[in-house]
């Protein structure tokens, strides 16, 4: 059974059906379909299109398609171009003749497109979920490290020493900013298409306002020939995911570079390590490793939807029929990676003797030179005076602070007896107080306002039940 076959006289080619057909991946629609159908009867009835009775019986049809989709019972056939065809295919068989009626008033153009905006506002809460949970686990760790102090670097050379809470909470607030982002996409995509037709608007007295809040949209479309053509969400929605990848991979490279035997800063549990089929010695990072793979699948999925996008003409067209499997593609891959990502990270054990024993006195270079500033000196003079000292302990061949008294006064007469207090870790790393430091009091300050971000609610739509009203 296909929806179009009036007009021509003879069958689809096969080779032609298996391009054309889309059931293998808009089947995740069902519950979706199903919904907006049941939705379109009641308002086609509301608009005396159907009579009460007709609508009752086209619903409890839906209803009990819907009951096959959720209880894995639907049998799709061989016939079924897509979820459209299938759901009114099936209707058929339960009802008769009578489900012909429902499709008036309404394209696959505005319906597949309410389809897929309702899937996507059902499965933000889902990612949401998700993020927040690996968020939790951040969290967590931040909390349980916090005496810990670590090596902080640029350009992947130590630069100054830092909490690890500081490190763990550094891949929070990306996080944060993509959970505010799927939020307010929420808006963009709660725009009802249906009622629009294939391009040209609906012609019976369909109360769209009213079918966009049985629907749980925030209101109905604007313009007919822009709504059944505007993808602009799931574009947003992949970049949205891009960027998650992008962060997820920018921990990963970290979590795989501090997890080698030359850092040793973090051991992953068993539970989430993998070993060699050849070295038996081996302990791999490969979760972490796969997620920075697969950011570039993600990068490569919204590089994919954007190409198809730009060359199409206004209204609908059949390429838009690729705007559903990278979408669905990216959930999936987040919806893995996020859980398993979240399991590593409550389960591994940091190395705290070995994360210090990577601080050493060059990095407090700093400190010496903020040393000079509380003593008058300016900084850029004083910068350079550390940089002198520097330059001569390793023409020593000592560290910074194995240089003399007399060194340090030998190049300025502000050094003091006491210069050598300025080579403390925990002391350089307790002055860096300001709001956002890694001093140990503004990190509470950051650990606080972590927790409060991480319970920041969904702002989706309240979502319709299978029956089409708002639960």
């Amino acid at each position: 059974m296909t929806l179009w076959g009036g007009r021509f006289s003879g069958s689809l080619d096969p080779l032609a059906w298996e391009l054309n057909a889309s059931i293998g991946f808009d089947q995740r629609l069902a519950r979706q379909d199903v919904r907006g159908s049941i939705a379109w009867a009641q308002a086609i009835a509301a608009a005396g299109v159907l009579s009460a009775a007709e609508c009752d019986q086209i619903c409890a049809g839906l209803q009990t398609v819907a009951q096959e989709f959720e209880a894995e019972r639907f049998a799709f056939q061989p016939g079924d171009e897509d979820i459209h065809t299938a759901v009114e295919r099936r209707l058929g068989e339960l009802i008769g003749p009578l489900a012909g009626k429902l499709h008036t008033g309404r394209s696959r153009n505005d319906q597949v497109a309410t389809d897929f905006r309702l899937w996507v506002l059902d499965n933000l809460p889902v990612l949401d979920a998700a993020l927040q949970e690996f968020q939790s686990a951040l969290v967590e760790r931040a909390e349980a490290d916090f005496e810990t102090l670590m090596p902080g670097y640029t350009h992947l050379q130590r630069a100054q020493p830092i909490l690890l809470s500081h490190w763990w909470l550094s891949h929070f607030w990306p996080l944060h900013r993509d959970r505010q982002r799927l939020h307010d996409l929420v808006k963009r995509v709660a725009v009802l298409p249906l009622g629009s037709g294939a391009l040209a608007g609906c012609p019976f007295a369909i109360d769209r306002a009213a079918l966009a809040q049985a629907l749980g949209f925030a209101a109905p479309s604007a313009n007919s020939l822009e709504a059944v053509s505007d993808r602009d969400f799931a574009a947003e929605f992949l970049f949205c995911t891009a960027m998650i990848g992008l962060h997820l991979s920018k921990l990963s490279e970290m979590m795989v570079l501090f997890t080698t035997a030359e850092f040793g800063f973090f051991e992953l549990s068993d539970a989430f390590s993998t070993g060699s089929s050849l070295m038996p010695q081996k302990k791999n990072p490969d979760l972490f490793e796969l997620a920075r793979g697969k950011s570039g699948a993600l990068l490569g999925l919204l590089n994919g939807m954007l190409a198809m996008l730009k060359g199409l003409p206004s209204t609908y067209d059949k390429d838009l029929q690729e705007d559903k499997p990278p979408v669905f593609a990216a959930f999936d891959t987040l919806t893995t990676i996020l859980p398993a990502l979240t399991g590593a990270l409550r389960t591994l054990k940091t190395r705290p003797a070995r994360m210090r024993a990577g601080i050493d006195a060059a990095m407090l270079a700093t400190d010496l030179a903020d040393y000079l500033v509380e003593r008058g000196v300016a900084f850029r003079e004083a910068h350079a005076l550390a940089g002198k000292a520097v330059r001569l302990a390793a023409e020593r061949g000592v560290t910074l602070d194995a240089l003399s008294v007399s060194d340090y006064q030998g190049l300025h007469a502000a050094f003091g007896t006491e210069v050598h207090t300025v080579f403390d870790p925990a002391q350089s790393v307790a002055r860096r107080k300001a709001s956002g430091g890694t001093a140990p009091e503004a990190v509470k300050v950051q650990l606080q306002q972590a927790k409060e971000a991480l319970h920041l609610q969904h702002a989706a739509p309240t979502q319709p039940d299978s029956a089409g009203k708002a639960s």
